[in-house]
């Protein structure tokens, strides 16, 4: 939990122009990075209880792991998660967030994985491949398990980089917008 600041803030940064966790889910361009810092620090939180969340040294990147079995936050932390959603977005936007949530957990597969909840890099340190580095270096420890693992790229953009580590596109979600999630599988290296 030491390192909570530094891994929302880079998720923070990461997400803001996201085409899901940007200003389709957060549209205030003014509040939106205060908002995404908020919203991510309880889930982040929630994570970090697991040995899972792994930082690059200077805590530039950040991949968030969910071991296999387990949920990301309890029903208690999802409450409170959707509280403070409706406190800083209204009901009808909040209503939109957890759309998308509940679109993502219905296409989760069932057979048991590592699931990528969270990759990113702060805006300060993009460009130099620190997350993809340290998604290689997860993957390393994920395959030593000898388990496959899944994640749900929310931008087209990081399809190509996903499948360069081995993950293959599986399905695809499509939101009330019309954007489409890539869902995408990996199996163990042998």
């Amino acid at each position: 939990m030491d390192d909570l600041d530094a891994v929302t803030s880079v998720m923070a940064t990461a997400f803001s122009a996201d085409p899901v966790w940007g200003p389709y889910s957060f549209p205030d361009d003014e509040r939106r990075l205060d908002q995404l810092t908020r919203f991510w620090r309880p889930q982040l939180a929630a994570a970090m209880r697991f040995p899972w969340t792994l930082v690059s040294p200077g805590c530039e990147a950040a991949a968030v792991w969910i071991p296999p079995g387990e949920p990301e936050m309890t029903p208690q932390e999802e409450r409170d998660l959707v509280a403070l959603t409706e406190r800083m977005l209204g009901a009808a936007q909040t209503g939109v967030v957890f759309d998308v949530f509940r679109r993502l957990e219905d296409a989760h597969p069932e057979q048991p994985h590592y699931y990528l909840s969270l990759l990113g890099t702060h805006d300060d340190h993009r460009g130099h491949g620190l997350g993809m580095a340290l998604l290689a270096s997860t993957l390393e420890a994920v395959d030593s398990d000898g388990m496959p693992a899944y994640l749900e790229s929310t931008n087209p953009a990081n399809d190509a980089r996903y499948m360069r580590v081995g993950f293959r596109p599986v399905g695809a979600v499509e939101l009330e917008n019309g954007h489409r999630v890539t869902t995408m599988w990996r199996e163990p290296a042998v």
